[in-house]
């Protein structure tokens, strides 16, 4: 039995895994959204599949509150997306987190709602949460520039509000946009629910409108579909269905399939999902550009770092201000393998280990949800302790049962126990 209610897990070193057939969660991205758009809504929505994901029920408890002072613990898109729609409630609300989530910057989200007519301050630290929104009182401008290059959870913030503004919306995107899937993402979405817009050269413009209450069913997430990308890439035999995903799909993470077959991962795309195969791996250099998908750096690299491959990579900028400094956390976590991640100019290299090590390696999740889901399946060539497992509920509930199921049983450990698994 998979337990995750300890300190630390405990995976023992396995060659290879049980074909199985793993039912994907559902979008959290996708829910969070929707579940916003619903909150604008002034006609009922029918959502459906909702991510069961701690940020999406942290989400859609907060829109229920009716206290002064909201909590989002450490869900990111939460403090953003709510930092928005709380501006035009017109309530008083103090919005904070975890002492990480103080440490996030906001500033950038901050400086564009006040500057439409909202009013919004620090409680403690400039341009970090915890944040005093005391609601939007006249529009004073519908036209906003903001970077592109920081976070596109601050643009699809503003979206979404755009439409109930009572003079819409013009958002001029400067520079490089990262994460660009995830604001197409937004706009479709606001589709579905009635709401048109313009994208012209770096412009966004979403006239007032009304959202329309429909019935939607949110689809299953491909973030946490890349951790079964590297299961099999790892594994000496064994395939992997992976249920509900679609390969038409709202979701940047998409492009894992794509990424991986160089690396040895083959997806043939079914009316149930896709199953994933293992193709030969010819390729000692693989070159990637993550500005569109940083959420899988994580996965990739730690993959690379144990097959032999060396990665060079950009676009992974926004990693500095996720969960933990991820760069940083990547650095420590595979330099235990003997891999290093060097950062020079606005790239990265990712040069793998010659020889793996024979022990046990225990690995620091820095209290994000997908160090932990990147590093699990390096224990189909090392032995590993997963530290803070707990961590998954965040975006990926199942995923330490998931894992069992395909035959990645893991032990839990008591504390102080050190390296040695509770028989």
């Amino acid at each position: 039995m998979t337990v995750v209610s300890s300190p630390s897990i405990f995976l023992p070193k396995q060659t290879e895994i049980v074909s199985s057939t793993i039912t994907m969660a559902a979008s959290k991205s996708i829910s969070n959204r929707a579940l916003i758009i619903a909150a604008l809504c002034p006609t009922p929505c029918h959502l459906k599949n909702l991510s069961t994901a701690r940020d999406t029920l942290i989400m859609k408890a907060l829109l229920a509150e009716d206290g002064g002072v909201l909590d989002v613990q450490d869900a990111g898109t939460t403090m953003r997306f709510l930092t928005a729609y709380l501006a035009l409630s017109n309530k008083n609300k103090r919005l904070t987190g975890t002492a990480r989530m103080q440490q996030r910057p906001i500033k950038i989200l901050v400086d564009a709602l006040n500057k439409l007519g909202a009013e919004i301050s620090y409680s403690k630290n400039e341009g970090y949460p915890p944040l005093d929104i005391k609601g939007f009182g006249q529009q004073l401008t519908n036209e906003l520039s903001i970077p592109g290059n920081v976070s596109s959870q601050y643009i699809s913030a503003l979206l979404m509000m755009a439409p109930v503004l009572k003079d819409g919306l013009k958002l001029r995107i400067e520079g490089k946009l990262m994460s660009e899937p995830y604001v197409r993402m937004t706009l479709r979405l606001m589709e579905w629910f009635g709401v048109n817009h313009q994208w012209e050269d770096r412009v966004i413009s979403v006239l007032p409108q009304t959202y329309q209450g429909r019935e939607f069913t949110v689809e299953s997430d491909w973030s946490a579909a890349s951790y079964w990308y590297s299961v099999v890439a790892l594994s000496q035999q064994g395939e992997i269905t992976l249920a509900g995903l679609q390969d038409d799909s709202l979701q940047g993470d998409r492009q894992i399939a794509e990424m991986m077959l160089p690396l040895g991962v083959q997806s043939v795309f079914h009316e149930n999902g896709v199953t994933l195969t293992r193709v030969p791996r010819e390729q000692q250099e693989v070159s990637y550009d993550f500005a569109s998908c940083p959420d899988l750096g994580q996965t990739v690299m730690a993959l690379c770092a144990v097959i032999g491959v060396s990665c060079r990579a950009t676009g992974l900028e926004s990693l500095r201000i996720k969960e933990t400094d991820r760069i940083f956390a990547l650095q420590e976590d595979l330099g235990k393998l003997g891999a290093r991640l060097i950062e020079k100019d606005a790239s990265w290299e990712l040069v793998p280990t010659k020889e793996l090590p024979e022990t046990t390696i225990t690995f620091h999740t820095y209290e994000d949800h997908r160090m932990a889901m990147a590093l699990a399946p390096l224990a189909l060539r090392i032995p590993l302790v997963i530290e803070e497992p707990d961590v998954v509920h965040k975006s990926y509930p199942g995923f330490w049962d998931d894992l069992a199921i395909a035959g990645l049983t893991s032990t839990s450990l008591h504390p102080n126990s050190g390296s040695s698994p509770v028989l």
